[in-house]
């Protein structure tokens, strides 16, 4: 649960905000000033009672046979989402994926410029990836301190994912993002979200399996 003002908000509920907001900010780009219920849901890929009930989180912003206000819907879900502050970033690792994320500067419009990134590379330590510089992971605590970190975003093979968190904690980071394929242990009150896109992937293949399964007596090989 997130708690906005008085009232709780189901992670199912703040997962979906952002999915919101982005429908949102599309729509104010091309001129409307108002949505419904249902064609916030449309855009969403939802269903319309889902967004009332999501949006009635928020406080009562609804007016009916009129709508929502595009605009300060978009105001409300994005202070409740914290994306009107600023939380910089550090990404630990840089190989393929922490290239392309330090590279990507959607980031900063949403609020979360990368600061820093760390590395074990030698080649790596001491240049600058698109403005970022890259440090030594023996030298987050300074990092962190320097540029008031708030997020890690941990891009690390799987077996250097546990030292990174661990690395991470000491140095004061409590909100951290990891896209290594590794099962990690933090102390309570440490936020940590987990992307494995190898598992995503294989989601995704159970569900083709279901939608066009192999022929009769013919068993798909897994590698």
């Amino acid at each position: 649960m997130v708690v906005t003002g008085n009232e709780p908000i189901p992670e199912a509920t703040v997962a979906r905000l952002p999915v919101y907001l982005r429908s949102l900010l599309e729509l104010a780009a091309s001129g409307p000033t108002t949505v419904s219920s249902v064609g916030l849901a449309e855009l969403a890929g939802v269903n319309d009672a889902k967004v009332r009930k999501d949006l009635s989180y928020l406080g009562p912003h609804g007016t009916r046979g009129v709508g929502y206000n595009v605009d300060h819907l978009i105001v409300e879900i994005s202070c409740a989402l914290g994306v009107t502050n600023t939380w910089p970033v550090v990404i630990c690792g840089l190989g393929n994926l922490g290239l392309a994320l330090a590279n990507h500067t959607g980031f900063t419009d949403r609020g979360f410029p990368i600061a820093a990134a760390v590395d074990t590379d030698p080649d790596k330590i001491g240049t600058t990836i698109n403005g970022v510089a890259v440090h030594h992971p023996e030298h987050l605590p300074e990092v962190v301190a320097e540029h008031q970190v708030a997020i890690g975003i941990i891009t690390t093979p799987a077996e250097g994912a546990q030292q990174t968190v661990d690395l991470l904690v000491e140095a004061g980071v409590r909100s951290i993002l990891s896209f290594a394929p590794a099962v990690l242990v933090v102390p309570e009150g440490i936020d940590v979200r987990c992307v494995d896109l190898s598992t995503e992937l294989q989601i995704l293949g159970f569900h083709l399996q279901r939608l066009f399964p192999p022929h009769s007596g013919e068993v798909a090989e897994i590698s």
